[in-house]
């Protein structure tokens, strides 16, 4: 994947370009139909697909204190933009305050003057997104942007599944409930998250279920509990258990949540290793446990029914 990291990296783009912009948290079935259209878009008038989005997320500096988790941290999204939508190139613009005070204009301007000698074909959005300074820019004013400087643009009505408006305030709202099934249908694939596997107190490898410690980028997450889940990662995948919880019975009642993973069939170390964590199925809520002794036993019969998970999915 070509990832630009400035809006004057458009240059060495082949144009012209068809660009699909937007925040684009969770990548749900909405964004993927503006996204969808730029593809569209390119394929029948030649050119290249350029997904333009931000980080951090805009609410994270203008409105830190009602920022929401996310669902794809940038990470997390760059790796499903290549592997679910095979989307080859990617403009990250940094969302600092020196953007933040640009106008809706503005950015369009700059995305203008940055485009190769091909210049811009069409720029695709969902219909009611609203962008720069003061949320002034929009469908409005990006057509009669587009009137003045040639582009077609797209406005891509929000779509609805099930009867449900797909946002990414109800799939993190399903996440949190942990019901998969309204999230996975929302998203048009299984809810993940994406973590980097970090070194911990090794506990679990000296009572027999040595765990990979995930950092999981401050995205959203479900319930606490013992899970059965499925881990992609390093070219390969597993089947495992995970711990997220507070690990009452190791830490006493740890402020900050961890998300811990016990791979079936993991030979080697897989430090500084990213991996996404699909939650399969809920086996049970965290517990605080006499001792280690009786910690080992039970992750020894939760491990035995995420197996019988799997095999009854197979």
């Amino acid at each position: 994947m070509d990832i630009l990291t400035d809006i004057a990296d458009l240059r060495r783009v082949r144009g012209p370009l068809h660009l699909a912009i937007g925040v684009f948290d969770g990548l749900h079935c909405g964004h993927r139909a503006v996204i969808e259209a730029a593809k569209g878009s390119a394929a029948e008038a030649g050119g290249s697909v350029v997904v333009v989005t931000f980080d951090p997320h805009p609410i994270e500096l203008l409105s830190p204190r009602n920022a929401p988790r996310l669902l794809t941290a940038s990470a997390h999204k760059l790796h499903l933009l290549e592997r679910h939508l095979g989307v080859s190139q990617v403009l990250v613009v940094s969302f600092n305050r020196d953007f933040a005070e640009q106008t809706g204009e503005q950015f369009v301007e700059s995305l203008i003057a940055a485009a190769p000698t091909e210049g811009i074909a069409r720029i695709c959005v969902g219909q009611g997104w609203q962008f720069g300074k003061g949320r002034s820019g929009d469908t409005a004013l990006l057509e009669s942007l587009g009137k003045k400087f040639g582009f077609e643009v797209s406005g891509i009505a929000t779509v609805e599944v099930r009867g449900m408006r797909v946002s990414s305030t109800r799939i993190r709202e399903a996440v949190a409930a942990g019901d998969f099934e309204v999230a996975a249908a929302l998203l048009g694939r299984v809810y993940t998250v994406f973590g980097t596997v970090i070194k911990g107190r090794q506990l679990g490898r000296t009572i027999g279920f040595p765990t990979a410690n995930l950092t999981v980028h401050s995205e959203q997450l479900p319930p606490t509990g013992v899970y059965a889940v499925r881990a992609t990662g390093s070219g390969d995948s597993w089947n495992g258990v995970a711990n997220l919880g507070y690990r009452p019975t190791v830490e006493g009642g740890e402020v900050k949540r961890l998300l811990e993973v016990h791979l079936f069939g993991l030979d080697g170390e897989i430090y500084g290793e990213d991996l996404e964590v699909e939650f399969v199925e809920f086996i049970r809520p965290e517990q605080k446990f006499d001792g280690i002794e009786a910690l080992q036993a039970q992750i020894g019969k939760d491990a035995a029914a995420a197996k019988a998970v799997f095999s009854r999915k197979q």
